[in-house]
């Protein structure tokens, strides 16, 4: 590249990297420097406490009950949405019966995709408060309506310790299930049917087409679905503050990482040690989705 060619690039480059540096950089850079002292938040005088804030979370049994919980909603979450969301998806495309016309999807699936995507048109909090109504533990709540009429007598939901955290992560799934439809559906779509019809010719039957045809062509979109769904699972703030008592449900069942920052942070006033706290949310982030693009790494596959 010429000289003058340098000089061109970097004027491009400039603003759009002071405004990267400043608007991203900056806070993670403060919230680094924050976790090592004791600031409220409020108060202009903070003193350098080094690695106390560090310390105390290790002892912090609130803390370890929220990581276990992110733990459990990160291995939940991207497992189910993903199988369910690539089940819909082969189903819309290359469900139904093959005729003249080729390998078609199950009759309706226009309307599918549409029923499926609006969850997505909703905010998180409208999801929060609709799912909070319907899981109502009283006996006028919409599902033990339900369940009582088919004799299955109720249950206590977002009011039961060894419920609440299962009844949020299966809102985060309902919620996520729609967009990912769509995504595997897009990428599913790119796949010409002709694959799909010699498979069928030669006698390979759906489950065949599916698992040999489908998922390692998918691959790529798969990966990159579970880190995007990973980090949705390390978050969980907004479902859990809206639809659980506390907020942090019965005996912390449902406490999560994100909701433990923002209650030190904002009702405590403990800023440096929500900063300390956000600073291990953000290397656990950085090692989950390391780890996960390299173990779900393999050799593209043309066609």
């Amino acid at each position: 590249m010429r000289h003058g060619s340098y000089r061109f690039v970097a004027s491009f480059l400039a603003i759009p990297l002071a405004l990267y540096a400043i608007f991203v950089i900056s806070p993670f850079a403060q919230a680094f420097y924050y976790s090592l002292t004791d600031w409220t938040g409020i108060s202009p005088k903070f003193e350098f406490v080094g690695l106390e804030n560090f310390k105390t979370l290790t002892r912090d049994a609130v803390f370890r009950t929220a990581l276990g919980n992110n733990v459990v909603l990160l291995i939940g979450v991207p497992l189910i949405t993903i199988l369910l969301a690539l089940t819909f998806a082969y189903l819309l495309n290359v469900g139904g019966r093959a005729n003249s016309a080729g390998v078609q999807g199950v009759r309706g699936n226009g309307f599918y995709k549409l029923a499926f995507f609006f969850p997505q048109v909703l905010s998180v909090p409208v999801i929060a408060v609709i799912w909070s109504v319907v899981m109502n533990s009283t006996d006028n709540g919409l599902a033990n309506s339900v369940t009582r009429r088919l004799g299955l007598g109720s249950s206590e939901y977002l009011a039961s310790p060894d419920l609440a955290l299962y009844c949020v992560m299966w809102v985060m799934i309902w919620g996520s299930v729609g967009f990912y439809l769509v995504l595997f559906n897009a990428a599913m779509s790119g796949i010409p049917k002709d694959i799909f019809e010699a498979a069928i010719i030669d006698g390979a039957g759906r489950a065949a087409t599916f698992f040999r045809i489908t998922l390692p062509l998918l691959w790529d979109t798969i990966q990159t679905a579970w880190v995007y769904l990973a980090i949705l699972a390390l978050d969980a703030y907004a479902l859990v503050a809206v639809m659980t008592a506390g907020p942090g449900g019965p005996d912390n069942s449902t406490q999560v990482m994100g909701l433990q920052i923002a209650d030190n942070g904002f009702q405590y006033g403990r800023a440096g040690y929500a900063s300390a706290m956000g600073v291990v949310l953000f290397f656990l982030t950085l090692i989950i989705a390391a780890i996960m693009l390299r173990a779900t790494r393999r050799d593209r596959i043309e066609y």
